[in-house]
């Protein structure tokens, strides 16, 4: 399958089992009329091979990195997916991180789960950008953890001002797939 191909089959895969039209409260408290659960598609066998294959292309093609990851839970099956497709290919290994909203109050207190180093070059990943929030908040916690972050890897935008947020914190962003392109194919009816 060509990258063409693949990146249409995630769209089409996005908008038949993630994307809904409707009024809907977001996680950042903004009102929508698109709803994009990305777990839907992450989660499922199709989206992750989808996902990790343009996902390493995508990060290959941008950044140099040690490992990707960001804040549980929405980010982690798109970076397990991309590790994954590192392992199979012959370009070097990324290893993975799960960034916790807030430090665990038992055992080491980590914020960071993984196996997370400082001074790794570190590719943050969202599932869906609207504010920027999230990985915002990623990308303060690895940098006070002494990473050095990349960019923002994501797998849907949803074109709300997002991304100008995190590139106004001078990090680039790389988004898989934008709401533009999914909202001619979700029907009027969801």
């Amino acid at each position: 399958m060509t990258e063409q191909t693949e990146h249409t089959h995630l769209v089409n895969l996005l908008a038949t089992l993630s994307a809904r039209r409707g009024q809907f409260t977001l996680a950042s408290g903004k009102q929508s009329t698109l709803y994009v659960d990305a777990r839907l598609t992450t989660m499922s066998p199709e989206g992750l091979i989808l996902i990790g294959n343009l996902g390493l292309k995508a990060i290959r093609g941008s950044w140099m990195a040690d490992s990707i990851g960001g804040l549980t839970l929405g980010a982690d099956p798109i970076a397990y997916a991309v590790a994954y497709a590192s392992a199979l290919g012959k370009s070097g290994l990324l290893r993975t991180v799960t960034v916790r909203k807030e430090a665990k109050k038992h055992g080491a207190g980590k914020l960071i789960e993984g196996p997370f180093q400082s001074g790794d070059r570190v590719v943050i990943v969202e599932d869906v950008i609207t504010t920027g929030g999230s990985a915002l908040q990623a990308i303060r916690a690895v940098q006070e953890a002494g990473g050095v972050v990349q960019g923002v890897l994501a797998l849907v935008d949803r074109q709300e001002g997002g991304r100008e947020a995190i590139e106004g914190a001078g990090i680039s962003v790389i988004s898989l797939v934008t709401a533009q392109e999914l909202l001619p194919l979700i029907p009027s009816s969801q």
